[in-house]
Formats: structure tokens, sequence, C-alpha cells
């Protein structure tokens, strides 16, 4: 047996929480901060003082000599530069570990340098971090050292949010707002904040680190541009929940340990559908720390692989004809005295708050159902949405047979007078436990599926973000609140008025409710007679950023002004076409300096052999027509070649930035497919160990 661990002794050993700043500030200034944490406001500089010595003094007890502003900028990973704590010499030259209240507070990262959509200039770098002080700082150890890491938002000189947190905390904030009016409609006095609180599941892939870099488009697109499907892949569906692998537990084992210290609640981990894939997920949190624990799962995950002798691959589709990863974003909003506002109870017939809820929610997501797709679109997760793994493009929302009943009879008769229950699941083996039986069931196919407790939002990527997503659905369903809530607070009868305004709501947005298979061709059909929009790409999404219901909505509830939204939407463009830039040049190297020369040896090869056979007086039938199949391959392979180098050249010599993101997605991506075809075909055709790098067989089995 392994040395027992004790995981309550590990877990947050390496955060500066509540904990540790009751155990180490003194009684008023832990109050001034927790006050602050709960209901906003600034601590003074005096106490910032207090509060940055002891997080030093706690800091420099587990080996750190740097800190840094840990903030999320917009290339949707993190950020920080590191500074150590020492401070001037003293007149006996001796050094003394110092932080200051004000370093604490604000740090001062060069702006122009990160993704800005002409918010900020090369001429113009000043940018601020600025603590935020909800999500507790911590320790993280790196090849330079142990670094206390503060979280951060981000904002410019001109004071435009250039980050991931700084829309999201006030996104949180509105959500609260207007949730909390809701709640006292129906008479909750002891409520006086509600949260946005979220689950993000992870999905990932891990491939051996020496095969990885004999790979140059996983190197430097994170997923594979060429492969033949290996002889086997997910049709056994064998690897789901499946054993473990060695390696792969040992990675997983000292994952939970790293995530444990950290803080994170990393609960559950398994095998997913494809070859290689896992999942972790954590238990839920509010919506700004998971969107950071988040962060910290990804940067954790591909460290610890690395130690492994692994590379975790963190793109949606980093292998053809698998199943691509995703983030399941549980999302539910919770009152500070225990209420979930999703909760239905056993009679959610009976339930006319949640009723409200719902229909509020259904509301906001037929309305702004542009906007949510948007929220999950990045360049690799458009090969994987819509591929029969993955929630299509098109926006519904899954209530299962027992809500749908129940939605039914409110447009039909305006009350719903039953609700179907779950009964018992008969084992019929006498020693096994007859189980109790959901009411409704789940649908893996649903893009914003009700589970119970929460909204599913399957659609976001695995390499992505969940600020974005989460941003959107705070934004949207605070609109909705604050406008049935405007409604009811003036109603002179208010239960026949929030039954009117639950059956209205129902009637004209039962359309976006769908319980069938996501997956078919029928649904795509039916989505269009419906006029649900089907957004197929990212850079068709960008265009939900900038308009006027869209502005409206961000800058009704200050989370976002019309520029800093316009500088979103460009950034989409500008993302989209250099990321497939990049694979475009990776495709390019990879098959003028590595197939093309690997097939003709083998064709040289394949000759020879022709005319050694023909020596012997034997007529080659096999081996010339395998030559000719090749060298067809070949010549539509270096056409194809052709092709690509004009398109790539003519679409990154554009300067209309939106112009030449469509050009990318409309001329350059056909183009590389048209390339892979052939040197795919060519992948089966050649002696394996004359083809230059590792095959999908080689990286998903051989882990």
């Amino acid at each position: 047996m392994s040395e027992v661990l004790n995981v309550e002794a590990i877990f947050g050993e390496n955060v500066f929480n509540l904990g540790t700043m009751r155990e180490r500030l003194p009684k008023n200034v832990y109050k001034e901060v927790k006050k602050v944490m709960d209901q906003g406001g600034e601590l003074s500089l005096a106490t910032a003082d207090i509060v940055a010595k002891a997080m030093k003094d706690w800091a420099v007890e587990h080996g750190a000599t740097h800190y840094t502003h840990w903030f999320q900028p917009l290339t949707g990973i993190t950020a920080e530069k590191h500074d150590s704590f020492i401070g001037h010499p003293d007149e006996n030259g001796r050094m003394l570990m110092e932080f200051s209240g004000k370093e604490l507070i604000k740090g001062e990262p060069d702006a122009s340098s990160f993704p800005s959509g002409g918010l900020r200039a090369t001429f113009e770098a000043r940018g601020y971090t600025a603590w935020d002080i909800t999500s507790p700082a911590f320790l993280k150890e790196d090849a330079t050292g142990v670094i206390l890491c503060i979280p951060t938002a981000f904002c410019s000189y001109t004071g435009e949010a250039l980050d991931k947190k700084t829309p999201l905390l006030r996104s949180m904030e509105a959500i609260g707002e207007q949730a909390l009016r809701i709640v006292k409609l129906f008479g909750n006095t002891r409520a006086t904040k509600v949260t946005a609180s979220v689950g993000p599941e992870q999905e990932y892939f891990l491939v051996d680190r020496q095969k990885y870099l004999k790979r140059e488009d996983l190197i430097f697109a994170g997923r594979t541009l060429f492969g033949a499907p290996a002889p086997k892949g997910q049709e056994l569906e064998d690897h789901y929940f499946g054993v473990i692998r060695e390696r792969v537990g040992a990675f997983m084992k000292d994952l939970n340990i790293e995530l444990w210290k950290l803080g994170v609640t990393a609960k559950t981990q398994h095998n997913e559908a494809a070859p290689a894939q896992h999942e972790l997920a954590p238990i839920y949190e509010t919506a700004n720390i998971a969107v950071d624990h988040n962060q910290i799962i990804m940067e954790t995950m591909k460290k610890l692989a690395e130690r492994h002798g692994l590379r975790c691959l963190l793109n949606e589709k980093p292998f053809a004809g698998v199943n691509g990863s995703g983030k399941h974003n549980n999302w539910s909003i919770t009152t500070d005295d225990g209420m979930n506002m999703l909760d239905p109870g056993e009679t959610p017939n009976e339930n006319i708050q949640f009723l409200l809820v719902l229909a509020c929610i259904l509301k906001a997501v037929d309305i702004h159902a542009d906007l949510l797709r948007q929220s999950a679109a990045d360049v690799g997760n458009d090969h994987r949405l819509g591929a029969n793994e993955a929630p299509p493009a098109i926006i519904s929302v899954f209530l299962g047979e027992q809500l749908e009943d129940v939605v039914r009879q409110l447009i039909e008769t305006g009350e719903a007078k039953s609700c179907l229950l779950g009964g018992k699941l008969m084992t019929g083996v006498s020693t096994l436990p007859d189980l109790p039986k959901d009411a409704t069931d789940r649908n893996r196919t649903s893009p914003f599926a009700f589970t119970g407790n929460k909204f599913e939002f399957r659609m976001v990527g695995s390499a992505d973000s969940v600020a974005s997503p989460n941003i959107t659905l705070n934004a949207i369903v605070a609109e909705a609140f604050c406008e049935a809530a405007d409604i009811l607070e003036k109603a002179d009868d208010f239960d026949m008025a929030v039954h009117d305004l639950i059956k209205q709501y129902l009637t004209e947005h039962h359309r976006i409710i769908f319980n069938g298979n996501g997956y078919s061709e029928e649904w795509v059909k039916e989505a269009e007679r419906r006029g649900l929009p089907n957004i197929k790409s990212m850079i068709e999404a960008a265009g939900a950023l900038t308009t006027e219901r869209t502005v409206k909505l961000f800058e009704r509830f200050h989370i976002f002004t019309k520029a800093e939204l316009e500088s979103r939407e460009e950034i989409e463009y500008e993302t989209y076409a250099k990321s497939i830039n990049i694979e475009a040049l990776t495709m390019i190297d990879m098959a003028s300096k590595q197939i093309i020369p690997a097939v003709i040896k083998y064709s040289q090869k394949l000759a020879k052999t022709v005319l050694d056979v023909k020596a012997a007086g034997v007529e080659p039938v096999v081996q010339a027509d395998l030559l000719s199949r090749v060298n067809s391959k070949l010549t539509e392979m270096k056409e194809a070649l052709e092709v690509l180098q004009r398109e790539e050249a003519a679409a990154f010599a554009m300067e209309d930035v939106k112009a030449q993101a469509f050009r990318y997605k409309d001329v350059v991506v056909p183009a590389m497919e048209a390339l892979r075809a052939p040197a795919d075909e060519l992948e089966m055709l050649v002696d394996k160990a004359d083809w230059p790098f590792p095959t999908y067989g080689d990286l998903m089995f051989e882990v």
C-alpha cells in the first residue's frame, strides 16, 4: 500500500484563504476584509498594508521569493509578471523582504502587448491590474521558484476592461441585484445576496511527450492537421469510464494533490469516450472563483503532464474521427440563506417562484440565442460543435418530460394541476435495492440542458475560458429578471400578475424548448422552421457582440461599453485569422519538408522493387499498382499544396480583419482540407517505417 494521503490536511495549504486570514490578521482588519468581500467597497490603505504584510510573511514562510498579479487577458489564458519581495538594503547592507498595500492593490503591466481590439496602441502602453479581493491569493511553484499569485482584474489607462475577470465581476453584480428583486417579491426577507455559481467539467487528452514532439501540428496548432484513422477508435465504447491506465492514473493522482493544495475541489475523474481522453470535474463555486480555478486546472494539467513524460492536449478537436473535448458549464444561482433558485422542489407545478425563474431563463436564452452561441465560440470549437459528439451549433433548451409537461399545461390551460413523478426503478434482483427514479432522463445532445437544479451549458470548448459564457448567462438572465421585476413590483394583484407573466413568457418563448435528438438532420430543419439561428462558425457568431440588442443589454448593466464590445468582435476576427494562418503554414511545412519527401523516398523504393521483380522474370502487378496509386496521390497532394500556399499568401496580405477572417474560413480552410485528404490516404499506403511522424494509433493507444 502507498503512503496514506491526508486530503483534509493538505486541502488549501497553498491558499491565503479566509481561514489563514483569520489566523494571521488582527480581528478588526479581518472583519473589514470580510465586509468588503461580502458587500463591496474598498480597503483603506492602512488595512491593505497590514493584509499585504501578512500575505507576504505567509508566502515567504512557504518558500516564496516573488509575487505576481495573476490576470486573464483576452488571450484566453493567464498572464503574470514576477516581482521579488526584495526591498532596498538598509545602511548595513542587509536586505529586507517588503510588500506594501499599494503593491497588493495595484500593478502596472504593459497593456499594448495584449489583445485589445484597438483599445490600446503601442504608444499607449499603460494598463493596470487591480486585486480581486473575492478570489484568494495562492502559491504556485514552477522552475523559477515559489510565486505568490494574486488574482487581479486588468484594465487600460482609459478604464476599458482588457480581461475576462472585470466583466465577469460586473455581470455577477448585475444578476445578483436583479435576482434579489425576484426573491423579495416572493416574501424572502432573509436573503441579502444572490450569487451565480458554476461547476465547469474539464475534458482533455493525454499523449506521450516524445511522440508529441515529433508532430509539428501538435506543437504549433495544438491539434493534428494530418492523420488517417487508427484501426480502432471509440466504436466499442470501451474507453468511457474504463479502467484508468497506470501512467494516466499516476498523473491524475499528482494532479489531484496539486489541485487540492491550491484549494480546487477536484471531485470526479474518469476516462472519456475517445481513446486517450479524460475528464476532471470540480464541485460548485462562485462564478469568479470557478473561472479562476478552471484556469488553474488547465495550467496544472499542462505542467504535471510534462513531469510524467506526457503532453496534455486541451484543443477541442486534437484528433479527427473521435470525440473532441469541451467543458460542461453547470450554472445556478443561490441566495446567501441557502436557497437554489433553480431547485424545482418535489412539485414544480406548484413552485411559482421556480416557474417564474424558469420562464425568465427561457426568455433570456431565446432572445439572446446568438449571443449565447457566440460566448462558446472559438477556433477549435468549430470542428466540434454539431459533429455528433457535442451539442449542435443551434441553441435550444432541454427541460425533460416533467418540466415540459408542466410548461405545456401552463400554455394550454393557464395552470398546471399535476406533474410527472419519477417512481421507482425495479432492479429485479433480490439483493439489490429498488432505486428511486428521476422524473426526467438526461439529453447529451442538448446545448443548454436543465439537470435537476442547474442548467448545463455543454457548448463551451475545452481550451476556452469559462468566463465568457458565464458573463453572457449572468447578463441575459439579469435582463429577464429585471424586466419581470419591473412589471411585478407595480402589480396591484401580484398572484394574478405573476401567473399571467409566466404564461406569457412560456407562450412567447416555447420554441426554444427541444427534448429530442439534437444530432438529427430533422432537428436542423425543425429549428429553421422555428426561426432559431444556426451559427456554424466562430466568425459568423462574432457579429452578435455588437448588435443593437447586445449593446443595449451590456450597457444597461454596465458590463461592457460599446467600445469594449467592438474591440472584442475585432479580436475574434484577428484570433481566427491568425490561428488558421498558423495551421495553414504548419500544414505547408509538414507537407513540404516531411510528407512529400518521405513519399518520394518510398516511391523510389517501390520503383526499384518493380524493376527487380521484372528482372527476375515475374510481372510486378501488385508492386506496379501500388506505385501508381502512390504517385497519383503524391501528384494530387503536390497540386493541393500549391493551392494552399497561394491562398494562404493571399489571405495573409489582406488588411480588413473581418474580410480576412472570412477569407480564411471560406477559402483557406477548404484548401487545407483538400491537402489533408491525399496525405491521409498516402499514410495508409506508405510503409509505416517510412512515415515521418507518429500516427493516430501511436498517439492515442500508446500512453
